[in-house]
């Protein structure tokens, strides 16, 4: 099965014609400005310590590179927490606002480390801004929507919150073709599905169900059943339907890994074989997504890149 329908169509309206990147300056962020030297190293301590996965796989660019993806991870990662951690309304559209407001300018303050290296960095890669933005509302959908009725509108919102970002780290990591757009927009749809399958559990305790209730239903599954954690039959072949579903996504993205620049393809495949690896795990604990949270250990990471390192060379 191909695993896109009316959705991939809308997503690629929503993502536009993008131009390609422009040529850039031949000269490092460190060079001469130890402020920015302080806020890309304040943006690789917060990718480290919230993604695991995202780093190791960064960590295989060049350094100029590696420490542009992981400003963008340090902006990705401060916009989520103002949605799920900052209590009040006004202070969280304030905060909003003012993400948005540094993406428009490409600007900060010296005293905001994480947003001085993401300003920089949407400068020096000359990355889109309208993709930033479309980040930052599909990081707001949370405050407004807790449950999705199709996968199409699923997709959507995978796509705000994921897809955005796969786009973004294009520019950073260098791209070949336009057609790389459809792949990128794969890639971050099944990224998104597999953090969504990984945390039913714990997004249910902070009033989330983000799996289409049309697909629910279609398997016999009731809100009550996800509620009391319970892994039935109907709930394995739920799951088994999801994780196939998944990982045809990422099969049919791989088409656009070498469509990126050589010294980007071996990261991004990283991040896709990494992810991909959690949806092995959730098989291996029986589909319990209540009671646990699927991962990938360090090993599992290692001994994944002498394959992942001979699939890049065959590209």
């Amino acid at each position: 099965m191909q695993a896109h329908a009316n959705w991939e169509h809308h997503l690629l309206d929503l993502a536009g014609h993008i131009p390609h990147p422009s040529t850039r300056p031949f000269f490092s962020y460190w060079a001469g400005d130890d402020s920015l030297r302080k806020a890309y190293k304040q943006a690789e301590v917060i990718t480290a310590e919230h993604s695991k996965s995202f780093h190791v796989a960064s960590g295989l660019l060049p350094e100029e590179k590696r420490s542009a993806v992981r400003a963008l991870y340090a902006f990705c990662r401060t916009v989520d927490d103002i949605v799920d951690e900052v209590e009040f309304k006004k202070d969280r559209d304030f905060e909003l606002d003012y993400w948005r407001n540094i993406v428009q300018t490409a600007s900060s303050s010296a005293d905001d480390l994480v947003a001085a290296a993401w300003a920089d960095t949407l400068t020096r890669y000359h990355i889109p801004r309208h993709y930033a933005l479309q980040l930052i509302d599909g990081v707001a959908r949370d405050l407004s929507q807790t449950r999705y009725q199709t996968f199409d509108d699923l997709a959507t919102y995978c796509y705000g919150v994921a897809s955005t970002v796969g786009l973004m780290s294009m520019y950073i990591v260098g791209f070949k073709s336009q057609d790389a757009v459809k792949y990128a927009i794969k890639l971050g749809v099944a990224l998104q599905m597999t953090n969504i399958l990984r945390d039913v559990g714990e997004d249910y305790r902070n009033g989330r169900l983000y799996l289409p209730r049309e697909e629910l239903i279609q398997y016999g599954i009731r809100e009550q059943d996800i509620a009391e954690g319970r892994v039935s039959d109907n709930w394995r072949q739920f799951m088994r339907f999801q994780i196939e579903r998944t990982r045809q996504l990422y099969k049919e993205s791989w088409a656009g890994v070498k469509m990126l620049e050589r010294e980007g393809q071996l990261a991004v495949g990283a991040a896709s074989t990494f992810y991909s690896g959690i949806l092995d795990d959730i098989e291996k604990h029986d589909y319990n997504v209540f009671t646990r949270r699927a991962s990938l250990s360090t090993w599992g990471k290692v001994s994944r890149i002498p394959g992942l390192w001979m699939k890049v060379r065959s590209l």
